[in-house]
Order: structure tokens, then sequence, then C-alpha cells
């Protein structure tokens, strides 16, 4: 991946919750055998140090593991991220996938992570340490990162994992596909690659790539072939996997709060013990030529948006042209500085533009799509994104143009640089493509790049004969760009030593106890609580959270959709400057600012660093304070929100949570809180004009509410700039706070909805609670409800759902009580395909039953403490996370010694009374269904 934004992401596996769908065939498969790879211990070298840039050291170990240690005290968290050489790239015919199926096998029990006689599975030994954690697929790699409280303990618990998961795995035959039990861990990848099918870009982004490649791997998607999935031989997949696997073919980063050299001693006694093999690896020797000729595909699909993508050919990532290949990418799709965006969607052709310059390790591609209203000329939108894009012999580009583009990426790299954890896991990219020092090595020449350069770049690979788009118009003649050779890393990189290193940050004890004694607050005049917790970070980074409250129930009646657009359309613009300026002034500022919020509230947070936190301050006050609402800007937001309902209208995901959400809602038409229906919302959007934005504002903004600060800043002088800025700010209409309600008299809801030609459907069923979180029995729901769909895969709902009968990519559930109100809810929900809809809720309910009969075992029970109260401390130990618990803190009227007493209550919790607060909570015969699917198409497989 490059530094710009990207819209294709590499595939994730473990556990990321994309809303994905799958079927049951019967693949044949080769008899299961044991994995045949050495695991007896190779004899113990010392480390070799190979070069140090940036506070980042590489050390290669004798089997020829390299490790890159990172340290940051800043924050008590440990991101160790493995990534091996190995993606889609290396698959050959008929095994397309393999690569992304063995990141889902490798979570499956091992060797020394069984899960019998005591041990633990690797998902348990993860949840064990309330760790953050997934893998992911993409062309050149594949890779496996974990985020958790910095300890010894956990450290060489994660490396153990490691280690069993390099050598150790199964690769069982039964745990892909067990042709008795008709279940099996190839259903869910096929559920999740079905999932791809219900987004119109990803399925276009699939053709153009498949077409824009005769012969290399680059054009087949990451998650493989349906046909090759479901016939995958398991000898062939273990095969695989003792290839590439191996110590000589992956490099470990392990970022956070570490001591270097414990650090490595302990990576080398784990990992370094592990055999290197003997076999090699063959270099891919497969190109394709020169395009010589335009290539056109069309997609035909059930929806309610048009999509246009245009593809080139492009270098190597390692190739000097890339850098000016990624400016040119920024510079046309940025929003809303972008040719693009100013052609599409200032003049509501389109609701969005985007670039994907892809950076691989082979000559790869640059990708730029649109999403169109389906009223939108098609023909007319492609001729002028192909005008725009090869145009620029005619339309120069400037040098501001540059500048700004080289701004926004260096931007990202700062940001990336200031978050060790966000780096260790991010190397992965620039390991696929060579060398981790490319990270630094792409961020000097994006410095350099001049505007002759990008200029050149543009001209030389944005041509008409390389490009592939919807439709195909012979040439008169060949006109072929040639790619140039793959430059080695290992050349670039041989001297390189990098910039100086960041500042550091402090060593911080993030217990709740610590945080309120470290915590200061304030409360302005205008009715704005203010809590501020200085301290020492890397990077000098802070990190901010901002809440304002608006009006009363009967003030706010009739306004349920504009609110939000006047919370979007702050950052539009101000009295003193435009869209583009406060976007460019964020940029030079090293800021990201973010503002959403309904007629109710509007929320804010900010990211930025210590020198430049009051000019952010200033800046954000100016938009808060003196919106420009402008009209045209207005209508582009209009737009944009349309083209996403009208996405909505035929998304599983969406009609059912649409569904549920209007069935439980005790809010009448026209009340701030409203559940309508998508095309209430659409009917209701397209009749607002600026005008009505600006009086909601005039009537309700005011500066009542709370912010919390955590990082590196002057407490004092934020409290001065802070009351100087906001502390006279206050509306006209006075906030009186709108209780929350539960809906009287409800019936059961059993909803099940059509959405023609989705491969994916989606379930959802609970039930609203009267619930306050200062209830007796509130911490024994909290753990109940993580026992059975809370704790990631390691819960009851997904073990059987996902790991057991192998039916959803993702199924979980949700438990919330209210703090001031006693209003709460419990839900529950899956993807899954269509045909397997009865099965799907005959195991969530027989779970359910199973779990309110006889509650959990002492083993559950112990894991699910383990890992919540990890994960609370993980929590705590993000300043952004933290900032936004700080400020909802202030709105309550508690501190984090709530926090601390609530942990000491799960820790005390046992069956009985965990099983009595689930009794007493949740009647199943009150549960409310709704599923919405393709049913019909799913009745005839």
């Amino acid at each position: 991946m490059s530094f710009a934004r990207r819209m294709l992401l590499p595939l994730c596996g473990a556990l990321a919750f994309t809303l994905v769908a799958g079927e049951t065939p019967k693949p044949a498969l080769a008899p299961a055998k044991k994995a045949a790879k050495a695991t007896k211990a190779a004899p113990l070298s010392a480390p070799v140090k190979v070069t140090s840039v940036e506070g980042i050291t590489e050390y290669r170990l004798g089997n020829g593991l390299r490790v890159l240690l990172f340290p940051d005290a800043s924050k008590p968290a440990i991101t160790t991220n493995i990534t091996y050489m190995v993606g889609s790239l290396n698959e050959v015919y008929g095994e397309t996938g393999m690569a992304h199926l063995l990141e889902h096998l490798v979570f499956k029990p091992s060797k020394n992570f069984s899960g019998k006689d005591g041990k633990l599975t690797p998902v348990q030994a993860l949840n064990k340490v309330g760790a953050r954690f997934n893998g992911s697929t993409w062309n050149d790699r594949t890779n496996y990162f974990v985020t958790f409280p910095a300890s010894d303990e956990n450290l060489k618990l994660m490396l153990d994992l490691e280690a069993d998961r390099m050598v150790n795995a199964n690769i069982d035959a039964k745990d892909l596909w067990d042709p008795k039990e008709q279940k099996g861990e190839m259903t869910v990848v096929r559920n999740e690659m079905e999932g791809g099918e219900n987004e119109p870009l990803r399925v276009l982004m699939q053709r153009v790539m498949s077409a824009a490649y005769q012969w290399h791997n680059y054009g087949h998607d990451t998650i493989g072939a349906r046909a090759d999935v479901e016939h995958v031989n398991i000898a062939h997949l273990r095969a695989f996997y003792e290839k590439f696997y191996q110590p000589d073919n992956a490099t470990f980063v392990v970022a956070g709060k570490i001591d270097e050299a414990k650090t490595l001693a302990l990576v080398n006694e784990i990992l370094g013990r592990i055999p290197r093999p003997t076999r090699t690896i063959e270099k891919n020797w497969t190109l394709d030529p020169a395009q010589d000729g335009e290539r056109q595909v069309t997609v035909r699909r059930v929806g309610d948006v048009q999509a246009l993508v245009a593809a080139y050919h492009v270098p190597a990532a390692t190739d000097p042209d890339f850098a000016a290949l990624d400016i040119f990418g920024q510079i046309m799709a940025d929003t809303p500085s972008g040719r693009l965006h100013k052609l599409l969607v200032d003049t509501k052709k389109a609701a969005f533009v985007f670039p994907f310059v892809h950076a691989s390790r082979e000559p790869g591609l640059a990708l730029f799509g649109s999403q169109l209203p389906k009223a939108t000329n098609l023909d007319e939108a492609r001729t002028a994104l192909l005008a725009t894009l090869e145009g620029v012999a005619a339309q120069p580009l400037t040098d501001e143009e540059v500048a700004r583009a080289k701004q926004q990426l260096l931007k990202q790299v700062d940001l990336t640089l200031n978050d060790s954890g966000r780096l260790g896991i991010g190397l992965s990219e620039y390991i696929a493509l060579g060398d981790w020092r490319l990270f630094f090595l792409q961020r000097d020449r994006i410095k350099t790049v001049t505007t002759a350069q990008v200029q050149a770049a543009a001209t030389k690979y944005f041509r008409q004969t390389n490009r592939t788009v919807a439709q195909f118009i012979p040439a008169e003649k060949a006109d072929r760009v040639e790619i140039p050779a793959i430059v080695e890393a290992a050349s670039l990189v041989q001297d390189y030593k990098g910039n100086v290193k960041l500042a550091e940050g402090e060593v911080f004890d993030a217990s709740p106890a610590n945080i309120d004694a470290r915590t200061r607050t304030f409360s302005t005049p205008a009715g704005l609580k203010v809590a501020l917790l200085s301290k020492k970070t890397r990077g000098e980074t802070v990190s901010a959270s901002l809440s304002l409250h608006f009006g009363s129930e009967a003030s706010l009646m009739g306004k349920d959709e504009i609110g939000s657009l006047t919370a979007s359309m702050l950052l539009r613009g101000s009295t003193k400057h435009s869209r583009q300026q406060i976007e460019d002034a964020l940029d030079k500022l090293k800021a990201q600012v973010s503002i959403q919020g309904s007629t109710e509230r509007l929320t804010a947070s900010i990211t930025t660093t210590r020198p430049n936190l009051p000019e952010v301050l200033s800046l954000l006050t100016e938009v808060l304070r003196s919106p420009a609402f402008d009209a045209e800007e207005f209508g582009k937001l209009v737009n944009e929100q349309l083209a996403g309902l009208d996405k909505a209208k035929n998304d599983p995901q969406a009609k059912a949570s649409n569904a549920f959400q209007k069935h439980q809602s005790p809010y009448p038409a026209g009340h701030p809180r409203y559940a309508g229906t998508i095309e209430e919302s659409i009917a209701q959007i397209k009749g607002l004009k600026v005008e009505d934005a600006r009086t909601l504002y005039q009537a309700f903004y005011g500066g009542t509410g709370e912010l919390a600060l955590v990082g590196d800043f002057d407490d004092k002088a934020v409290e001065a700039q802070v009351r100087q800025l906001l502390g006279d700010w206050k509306a006209k209409e006075p906030f009186t706070r709108i209780p929350d309600r539960l809906k009287e008299g409800l019936s059961p809801l059993d909803a099940k909805l059509e959405t023609p030609d989705k491969a994916q459907a989606f379930f959802i069923a609970g039930q609203p609670l009267a619930i306050k979180d200062t209830d007796p029995d509130y911490p024994a729901m909290l753990l109940g409800n993580y026992l059975l769909g809370g704790g990631a895969m390691n819960s009851r709902i997904a073990n059987r759902l996902r790991q057991k009968d192998g039916l959803s990519y993702g199924a979980a559930s949700q438990f919330q009580a209210g703090s001031l109100d006693a209003v709460g809810g419990w839900v529950a929900y899956a993807i899954y395909a269509p045909e397997n809809l009865d099965r799907l809720v005959a195991g969530f309910k027989e779970e359910v039953a199973k779990a309110l009969k006889d509650g959990f075992t002492a083993e559950e029970i112990q894991a699910a403490k383990t890992s919540w109260l990890q994960g609370q401390a993980s929590s705590r130990a993000q300043d952004r996370e933290l900032a936004g618990r700080l400020r909802s803190n202030l709105f309550i009227g508690r501190n984090l010694a709530f926090s601390a007493d609530l942990e000491k209550k799960v820790q005390a919790l046992g069956n009985e009374e965990i099983l009595s607060a689930l009794r007493k909570r949740l009647d199943p015969a009150k549960f409310n269904y709704a599923v919405a699917g393709d049913f019909a198409k799913g009745a005839k497989k």
C-alpha cells in the first residue's frame, strides 16, 4: 500500500467483521495427514544487528528470521506483527485463495495450543491477554498482528503462539471441511467471499483487475476463485504452508513498551530455535507484456448506484516514478481539492471519487473510480474522468497542486510515526515490497519530487492504450507503454540511515486511579465541562474529544434529518476560510479533525501535536462559531447523503437493522430520535435547503457540553484558551436533556425482508431492557453478554455459528445499559448465506437456551474475565479512546473510580450471579427478529 488513501484493502481473515455470506458445497479433499514440518529445536546463535533507522533496529537470527524492535515506553502496550512473504502472488493455477485459507486455519488449535489437557487454543490465548488481533492477506504478503497490555508474561505467550503456528499448525482436512458434519472453515471463507459480492465497487474492482492483467497473479482477487476454495487439496495446502511459513521467509516486529535487549533475547530463545529450512523459494518470472490497446469490462447487477473505474499499468513501488504517481493520485482524487472531485462531485455527477495507486513488489495498477447516482449519465462521467486523467499534457499540473498533495501524504507519515503500534503494523506493506526501510525512502522521495517529475510520470503512464475501463474501442495502431524493470530494494537501502528519532513519551500508568489523579477538570460560564490529562507522549501527540448538546424535546420537534447535515457543514467552510483552506490548514498543522452530529448533539475529535494544538483549537472554534453554510457545499452534501441512502435500500444489513430499530423505537415522527425508514429519510433530505441548516444552527448551537484532552500539552495554557474561545458561547435555545424511553406494549417482531441479488444475508435479534449501569446485576449482565457473544470469536454464539456449524463469518452480541435512565438492550447479529437461515436461527436459539438453562463453566468464566479486564486496560492505554471516556464521564458525572469498582465486581462474579442476571433480563419469547437477504434465490439452491 502507498501513503495515499486506499479503497481496496487487504483481505482480512480471522476476526475482521466484514459483512459477508456463504453456502454449503461438498468439496473433494485429500485425506488428512499430520504436518511434516521439522520441530526439533535448532542450535541457538546470537542475533546479528543489521541496521537501525529512526528508532527501529533490525536484527537477523541464525535461522534467517528478520526481527525489528521499536521501543516506545509512552504507552503501556505492545504490538507484535509477523509478516510472511507469501500472498496471492505465490499461488498457482487451481490453488488460488490458499494464502487466505491458511490465514484462517492458523487460528485453529495447534500442537502446543490445542485446547486439550489444560492448554489454550490460539484464540483463547489471544483473548487471555485482552488482545486486539487480526490477520490479513494481500498480493505480496500475509501478516498477523496483536496489540496487548505490556508485560513479560503476555509477550512470552504471544511469542509462543507465533512460534507454534509457524511450525505446528495442524492444517487438518476436518478443520477445512468435514463431509460428515457438513461444516468447516472453508464455508466460513466462502461466506466471506460472498460478502464481497454485495459491494458494487468491490465487484467492479475485481473485474477491472482481472481484465487489466493477462497472466500475472495480481489479476486474481486475494480470496481466490470460488471453485478453488471449494475443492482445495489439503495436501497441497499443507505443502504451501510448509514452504512459506518459515523463519527465513518472515519478518517479526515488536513495538511498544519493551526493553530492547531483554526482548531480543526472548525472541531469539523462542523463535530463534526454529530450524532454518533447506528448501528454496523460486523467484517469480511471470510479468504481463505491454498493453496493446484499451480494455473494457461491464458488470450488470441489481443495485441502486452506478460505479466507474479506470485502471492503468504502473511500475513496482521501488521504481523512481512511484512517488510521483502517488502524488498524482492525490492531485486527481483528493477531497475536496482533487481535479476529479471538482469535475464530478462538485457538479453532482458523482457522490465521491477515489484513487488507488497499488504499491506492489512487481508492476501494478493505478486505479481511479467513482460512485454515481442512478440518474447520472454514465457515458458523460466516463468521458470526463478519462479526459482528466489523460489530459495533463493539455492542462499541466501546478506547483500548488503538487505541494498540497505532498503535504497531505507527509502528514499521514507523521501521524504513523507518532504511533508505534500503527507503524509496527503498517510496516508489513513495505516489508512486502522488499524491505521495511522503503517506508522512509518513499517519504524522502515524496519530499524531493518536482512538479516536472509528476507531470512526466502522468503523461508516460496515463494513456489510452494503457487503460482498462468499461468498454472496448479498437485502436488504429499499437501504442505500448513499456514498464521499467524492477529495482531491487537492497540496492536502494544499502546505506540508508533515515532521519532523527522522534521525541520519546513518558512511562504512563493507565490504571483508573492514576488517570483520575492525573486528570484536572473545570467548567466555563457557558456550561462546557472540561477534563485535562497532560502527559508526555511519543511525537508530542494530543487527542481531544468534544461533545455539544442542543435544545429540548419540544424545541427540536420536526428537525430530525437536518441535524446531521448541519454538523457535517461545519468543516465545509467558515466565514473566514473556504473548505479547501481549512483542509490545507489542518494538513499543515498535522491534525486530524472530524465533526459529526445529530439534531441533539455534536461530537468532534482531534489528533494533533503539542506545538500545533493552540492553532488547531482556534481553527476548530472558528468552524464551530462562524460556519459559512455555503449553498453549493450544502448541495454536494445532500447529494452524498442521498447516494448513501440509495445504496442502503437494497443492503441486507441496512434493511434488517432499520426494521429492527424502527420496531423498538418509542419516538413518533418528527421527534429528533425518530427511527424513520430509508425511504422517509430520502424524501426528507430531498426537501432540505441550506437555510434550514442555518436556522437550526442559529437557534441551538452553543458551548454547552464536554471536552476532554489527553496527551502532551500545557494544561494551564489550554484552560486559558478554552475559556477565551468557548467560555461565553451560549445558545439562544437552552439545552434540556431528553430522557431515554422504552416502547410500551411492544409485541415481538418477526420480519423477513427480501434483498434481490445479494449473496449475503443479515440476521439481528434481541430485546430492549429496563436497566442502568448502576443496577446490582449490571456487572453480571456485562460478563454474561461477553460469554454469550461479546468476546470476539471466543463466545458461545460465535463458537456455535462459526467454529462449530461453519455458517457465519461474523456473529456476536452486544449489551447496553443506560447511565442516566433505565434504558438499554441486548442484541445479537450474524451474517450467513440466505439458504442457511433456518440452521442459523436454530443454532442461535439453542445456544441462548443452553446458556439460560445451565450458565457457563468455571473455565469459561475465568477466561472471559481475563479477556474483558485486559481489554479494559488496552482501551485506557489508547489516548483517543481515553479522551472519549473522560468526555463521556463528564456528561454522566463520574470518574474512572466507577470503572475500577466495576472491574472488581466483574472479577468477583460466579456462574450463579451471571445465570441469575441473564434469566432475569433476557426472555427469548420476547425477542424481536429481523432478517434480510435474497431468500427467494436461496430457496432454489
